[in-house]
């Protein structure tokens, strides 16, 4: 499974129905789980993101898939980043040319 941190911020849409963003936020669970994956961890955020969100998916074509599909709805705009762990930092880092 890959991490992604998904950084998102609500849209004029959004911001309207804020009342709603819950069963938002259980929806966009539910899709994760639909492609193969799960929502690990969402936090509401200050600064220049609303939410933080961090994936575990199968790979980049269900990452893109979540991302466009959020964004389709028109209740966030998204920014999706690829997570490497400990172990694939150190490993990449340590097989750089001298």
């Amino acid at each position: 499974m890959a991490t992604y941190i998904v950084l998102s911020r609500f849209t004029r849409q959004g911001i309207r129905d804020i009342k709603d963003s819950p069963k938002r936020l259980a929806g966009a669970k539910r899709l994760a789980k639909s492609l193969g994956g799960r929502i690990r961890s969402f936090h509401m955020t200050m600064g220049s993101y609303d939410a933080v969100a961090v994936l575990e998916l199968p790979g980049d074509d269900a990452a893109a898939s979540f991302a466009l599909q959020m964004a389709r709805a028109g209740n966030v705009s998204t920014e999706t980043l690829k997570a490497f762990p400990e172990a694939d930092y150190r490993k990449i880092v340590n097989g750089l040319p001298k």
